[in-house]
């Protein structure tokens, strides 16, 4: 079983923007996406803050988030990243299956990755997840580097979306027509 402990507040500020987001798009009825919490089993908690110090994972986790956009079933997950190169190994075996299985029944998966030196967003599609995983498992490098991204998957802030990943979705659309 997997423990919990302050590492698990990696990402939360990418998770933050994204939940904003989240928000706006509901509040326009654009999209429908909801955070998926992970279950644990808390094991101690601070008596003066009652915050979890130390817990269990219930179970293995899927994706961050899923939901339907206009119709479309979508489901990602956030990751962070402070250096320019982002290891397979925080992508989990499970979460890649998850998504291969979701495209499988016509949704769309992805995940996007904030590059916090660079303050811009990436948008990987599951083809690409699917690339860099299958290489890293086949012995292949076990990270992706920032300079073999896709330029114009790379996304910033946009008004007052703070993590528009929409237009990301219309442009995999697109390109998929």
């Amino acid at each position: 079983m997997a423990t919990w402990n302050s590492r698990g507040l990696r990402g939360s500020f990418l998770e933050e923007m994204i939940n904003k987001t989240n928000e706006i798009y509901r509040e326009n009825e654009l999209a429908l996406i909801q955070k998926i919490p992970t279950p644990i089993t808390p094991i101690n908690i601070d008596p003066k803050s009652s915050q979890i110090t130390l817990a269990y994972f219930e179970k293995k986790s899927t994706v961050d988030y899923i939901g339907s956009v206009q119709g479309i079933p979508v489901c990602f997950d956030a990751k962070e990243s402070k250096v320019d190169s982002y290891p397979i190994k925080n992508i989990h075996e499970h979460q890649v299956e998850f998504m291969r299985e979701f495209v499988k029944q016509d949704g769309i998966a992805f995940i996007i990755i904030y590059y916090v030196e660079h303050e811009v967003y990436y948008y990987m599609t599951f083809e690409e997840i699917d690339k860099y995983y299958g290489r890293a498992m086949s012995g292949g490098r076990k990270s992706i580097r920032f300079d073999e991204l896709i330029e114009k998957q790379f996304f910033k802030r946009k008004g007052n979306l703070l993590v528009p990943y929409l237009d990301m979705i219309s442009m995999q659309l697109e390109d998929s027509d």
